[in-house]
């Protein structure tokens, strides 16, 4: 089964930073979703949960920092990460953006390879922080063969689910009581076993 390519979420009420955002996030292989306002968007979150949200600070009605706020607010919508998409430079607006939850910011006119940087950065963190709770969580395993079921229903040797889920490697050997259980006190295998060693 394909995976499906992250969902950016672009909020916006300028419809040519849509068009420029869109593009550049398109052609990068992102799914996009836009609102044009605080309101929409927050409408949106009730149906869909994007990867990444890329939110203008100056909209009308509400701002972005409010949108962000109600975003971090809701247990359904707080672990998405939001970047800020600003024409302001102060200290103050920014340090109020990372106040309200946002984790990055870009400023306009965009840099798309700034931008696309800043995408790819948080969007893997997201997801990996996602595999870290998958991981911490319980992990079905069969009873008698050991076998994990993965989120999808598969069954899957210990060793394929951890390498799928993680950057482990493994090697092999026998621990004492299954060393003992195969070759009790044959003494071809340990006289070579202790060659090895």
């Amino acid at each position: 089964m394909k995976q499906r390519s992250p969902l950016i979420l672009i909020v916006d009420d300028n419809p040519q930073n849509i068009k420029v955002l869109g593009t550049i996030i398109g052609k990068a292989g992102y799914e996009v979703a836009i609102a044009m306002k605080g309101k929409d968007a927050l409408l949106m979150l009730e149906k869909e949960t994007p990867d990444l949200i890329l939110l203008d600070i100056m909209m009308p009605e509400m701002d972005g920092y409010e949108v962000c706020a109600h975003i971090k607010s809701n247990k359904k919508t707080c672990d998405i990460p939001v970047i800020f998409l600003t024409a302001k430079r102060e200290t103050d607006d920014l340090v109020r953006a990372f106040n309200v939850g946002g984790v990055d910011y870009v400023t306009k006119p965009f840099n798309a390879n700034e931008l696309l940087m800043r995408v790819r950065t948080h969007v893997e963190l997201k997801l990996a922080r996602e595999e870290i709770r998958t991981l911490k969580g319980i992990i079905p395993i069969c009873a008698n063969c050991k076998k994990i079921r993965d989120d999808k229903g598969f069954w899957d040797q210990v060793e394929t689910y951890i390498t799928k889920h993680t950057e482990a490697k493994f090697s092999h050997g026998l621990c004492p009581v299954c060393e003992k259980n195969l070759y009790g006190d044959k003494e071809w295998y340990h006289k070579k076993h202790r060659k090895e060693d």
